[in-house]
């Protein structure tokens, strides 16, 4: 149901799946009795590793498009990598805790981001210089790694602040998704220590069963939710689930703080 519910908001509203997978599989995990702590590492994790299939994917589709920006691209890569695997390699030391702060902080704030600045103008006339640039693709890399999103749910936004056309934004966030899921899963699959109350077919930090569940209905249901995109009405779809995301996010926050 994760891997459905994923791939039809990504269709459907272009959000990226693992704003979506993280925080269900961070309370069915704890419903299989695993620790709130142990549960975050393990659905970060498995997140990332499910975007790397749904992001080739979707870099294919963007590509055809023309809406993939190969020379932004070049030039953020090296830095949006230094970044993921600092953010990963971080992950297999600091308590899942701080993790789901993360998580809970970031997703409130793209909710809030959706409500009031959906189709606003942007702050910024262009991109900044290449110092901004480096320091842009690498706290991308950083944070996105960290709490198992891909590109799109930092990266979309900044780029638009910037005056950046939101079509290409998008077709270069699924870029950026596999440049950070890739490693990141990587560093996370084989440097992660497997927590003792982890569920079973988990390896490292990854659970290849719920990885398994996942990526073949994102990818088979990611065509029908953007053809419901053409039917309904996707800016009213789209604050609805701002609304859910940010109920989200601040649950996993009182989970911490409460």
């Amino acid at each position: 149901m994760t891997g459905v519910f994923a791939g039809i908001l990504a269709g459907l509203l272009g959000v990226g799946g693992g704003i979506v997978i993280v925080p269900v599989l961070f309370f069915l995990f704890q419903s299989f009795g695993v620790s709130a702590e142990s549960a975050m590492l393990i659905a970060t994790a498995t997140s990332l590793a499910t975007i790397v299939p749904t992001s080739i994917s979707s870099i294919r589709s963007h590509h055809r498009q023309g809406n993939v920006d190969v020379d932004l691209l070049k030039h953020w890569a090296i830095f949006i990598l230094i970044g993921v695997l600092l953010g990963s390699w971080q992950v297999t030391r600091v308590d899942g805790t701080w993790l789901t702060v993360l998580f809970g902080v970031i997703a409130t704030l793209s909710a809030l981001n959706m409500l009031f600045r959906s189709g606003k103008s942007a702050l910024f006339a262009s991109l900044p210089g290449k110092a901004g640039q480096t320091s842009m693709g690498a706290f991308i890399g950083f944070f996105s790694s960290m709490v198992g999103i891909g590109g799109g749910t930092l990266s979309v936004p900044l780029l638009t602040l910037c005056n950046y056309p939101a079509h290409k934004a998008v077709g270069t966030a699924a870029a950026i998704g596999l440049i950070i899921s890739l490693p990141g899963a990587l560093t996370m699959l084989l440097l992660g220590e497997t927590p003792a109350d982890a569920p079973a077919a988990t390896f490292g930090l990854i659970n290849l069963a719920g990885f398994a569940c996942i990526v073949p209905l994102t990818v088979l249901c990611a065509p029908l939710g953007a053809s419901l995109a053409a039917k309904l009405n996707a800016a009213k779809l789209k604050q609805v689930f701002a609304i859910v995301l940010l109920i989200t996010g601040l649950r996993m926050l009182m989970q911490v703080f409460m």
